[in-house]
């Protein structure tokens, strides 16, 4: 289980690493991923990630009390609402298909802000 576990935790690194650059993918749950499976599989990478100098802070934070930056909630709200108004742009759905996509986009707006603030 180790070798898949620092499989996946690899995976994760990359795919942060290209949320960086490309803002619909984002780059912090990919990083949290990769922690957890690095204290699975390679205590080395795992201390790598949490000594990082930009993205270290955020995933102890994270760690230790579930804390999300204020600017990475407000980054999630501006994120959902682009992401919402494309959505609507861009299908135009009907009102059912619309709700329930509002609905899902405002839980996980809900968790993001329910988070103590970093």
């Amino acid at each position: 289980m180790r070798r898949v576990y620092l499989v996946l935790g690899l995976i994760c690194v990359a795919l942060g690493f290209i949320g960086v650059f490309l803002p619909v993918l984002p780059t912090t749950p990919f990083l949290i991923l990769a922690a957890a499976c690095f204290a699975r599989s390679s205590p080395r990478l795992e201390n790598w990630l949490l000594s990082h100098p930009h993205f270290g802070p955020m995933l102890r934070d994270w760690r230790e009390r579930g804390a999300i930056p204020r600017k990475a909630k407000l980054m999630a709200l501006a994120g959902t609402s682009i992401g919402f108004l494309a959505f609507w742009a861009g299908s135009n759905p009907g009102p059912l298909l619309m709700a329930g996509v509002a609905i899902l986009m405002l839980s996980g707006l809900a968790y993001v802000f329910s988070r103590p603030s970093a």
